[in-house]
Order: structure tokens, then C-alpha cells, then sequence
């Protein structure tokens, strides 16, 4: 392991996905003490996307931004918010150039598959649609996100395919979980990972298929055809249990004929960029933002 991670293991929590209220309060008291960057001379407004029910969005709006991502949080589907992603999102933004949408999607378990989809397919058809309104080129947005968030924004990518919807520049997919199978060797080997493992996994897996059978749409490596999707970016982590369901939803995409970026980051584990002093967590940062800055360009 990278040794500047390493030193963090014995302060890293395991969340425990069994108690949703707790996590989230949890993890919403670490999020308030992370540092977010300057945001001086940036437009952030909070805004309500018409739907069934309504979606909060919290947008980002950089000078002279043209270019958008649907910006999505991770947190297995349980935890996360506007809040918590507040610094993330000032980071893509202000990296990026691009105006980031960030999405308060459903949470898992009282709301299963598929709200966190619909909420996120709503605010993607609301952003094409209001493109004029919001200052954006509606042939310009992106979909991306981290861990959950990444496997939201692939299979909004497969949807919107699917449904003629609403044309996706690129998908930005980073550390993205996207098969509930855990059939992978990574998923099999990394039963004790930081942050999360394998049974954490299968935890927030039940918690957000509910009664209901996986999909190509809830998991999006069970889709056999990936021809047609938006170019991608994907990121994996070494030690970290979706690792190889990245790297072959990665290469599946290659084979059917998608353009692929595919970075795998040696000595890291499942969102440990959020360790910010860590060298190899400022490159991960300055990557995904500049990313998004060449695929949303003229």
C-alpha cells in the first residue's frame, strides 16, 4: 500500500451499513470538518428539478461554463447528500470549468431500485431540456461519480441509450461498483479492505435491490451489449474489492467499440483520495477534473 495511505488505516472507520440513520449522521459529521476548497467568483445555487417526487440538485456554475456533468455521490446508495458532496463537487468544479449538477438522489434501504435511477434519469432530461435556463450546451453533459455514484451514472448512460434520451457527451466512472454478483477475484480476496469489503458489499447490494432482481439497469455489468454508450473514464483502486469489475466493464466497453480511458491507481484502496496529503490522492483529484475538462471542450 502506498505508504502515504498507510499511515491513515488506524483512523479509518468501517462503516456499518446495517444502521442507515447512523452512518449517514456519521458520516455527515466527518464530511462537515473536510476542507472545502475557495469557491470565491463561483455561482452555487440549490435548485428543485420537477418529478415524481421532486429532486434537489445543488448546482456549480463556474465563469463562462459551458459544459456539464450530472454529478453523482457515492456512498453505497445509503449515505451521502448535497452536503457531504459539497467539497467534491467545488473540486470537479473549479478543476473542471464545467458546471456541476450535483444530484440528492434517493437513498437505499427505504427507498430500492429504482429511485436513485429515476432521480438521477430526471435530472438529466431536466438539464437537456432547461440547457438555455441553466447556460449550458445541452450536446455537452457528462455523467459521473464515485463508487455508487459511478454505477448510477453508467447505467443512466445505458438508459438513456436505451430510451432515446437525452444525448451523453461521456461518463466518468470513478471506483465505480457495478455487479452485485461478487464474483470477481477481487470481490472474493478483499474480504477485510479498508473502508469497505466484500461483506460491506453485499450489505449495501441488499439494501438497494430490495425485492427486486438485478438488472442491467441497477447493476450495470450484468448488460451484455455495451456498444453506443458515451466514451468513458474509469478508475479502479488496487486494494479494493470492485477493482476487476471496473477493469472489465472497462475493457467490454473497449470491445464494443466505446473510447476508454481505463487509470488504475497501485497502493490505493476504495476512496482513499479523500486523504488529501497523500500524493498519489492529488493526482487522482487533478485527473478527474481534468478529464472532464478535455471531454466537455468545444
Amino acid at each position: 500500500m502506498d505508504p502515504e495511505l498507510e499511515a491513515f488505516l488506524p483512523f479509518i472507520p468501517k462503516p456499518d451499513y446495517s444502521d442507515p440513520v447512523a452512518i449517514r449522521t456519521d458520516f455527515a459529521e466527518r464530511a462537515a470538518a473536510f476542507p472545502t476548497p475557495d469557491a470565491t467568483g463561483m455561482e452555487i445555487e440549490n435548485r428543485t428539478v420537477p418529478a415524481d417526487p421532486d429532486v434537489a440538485v445543488r448546482i456549480y456554475r463556474p465563469h463562462q461554463a459551458q459544459g456539464a456533468v450530472i454529478w453523482l455521490h457515492g456512498g453505497g446508495f445509503v449515505f451521502g447528500d448535497l452536503d457531504t458532496e459539497h467539497p467534491w463537487a467545488t473540486r470537479i468544479a473549479l478543476g473542471s470549468g464545467a458546471v456541476v449538477i450535483s444530484v440528492d438522489y434517493r437513498r437505499s434501504p427505504e427507498h430500492p431500485f429504482p429511485a436513485a435511477l429515476d432521480d438521477t434519469y430526471a435530472v438529466l432530461a431536466w438539464a437537456a431540456e432547461h440547457a438555455a435556463d441553466l447556460g449550458i450546451d445541452p450536446e455537452r453533459i457528462a455523467v459521473g461519480g464515485h463508487s455508487a455514484g459511478a454505477c448510477l451514472a453508467a447505467a443512466t448512460a445505458l438508459r438513456a441509450r436505451d430510451q432515446q434520451g437525452p444525448p451523453i457527451r461521456f461518463q466518468l466512472l470513478n471506483q465505480p461498483g457495478l455487479d452485485d454478483r461478487q464474483e470477481t477475484w477481487s470481490q472474493r480476496t478483499f474480504t477485510d479492505t479498508p473502508w469497505v469489503d466484500r461483506g460491506t458489499l453485499t450489505t449495501v447490494w441488499r439494501h438497494y435491490l430490495g425485492a427486486r432482481a438485478a438488472t442491467p439497469y441497477a447493476a450495470p455489468a450484468r448488460a451484455t451489449d455495451l456498444s453506443r454508450l458515451p466514451p468513458a473514464y474509469v478508475t479502479t483502486a488496487e486494494f479494493d474489492p470492485v477493482r476487476d469489475e471496473g477493469i472489465e466493464y472497462g475493457l467490454r466497453l473497449l470491445q464494443a467499440g466505446v473510447p476508454v480511458e481505463l487509470h488504475h491507481y497501485p497502493g490505493t484502496f476504495h476512496g482513499s483520495q479523500t486523504i488529501l496529503s497523500a500524493e498519489v490522492s492529488q493526482r487522482q483529484i487533478a485527473e478527474l477534473a481534468a478529464v472532464l475538462r478535455r471531454a466537455l471542450a468545444p
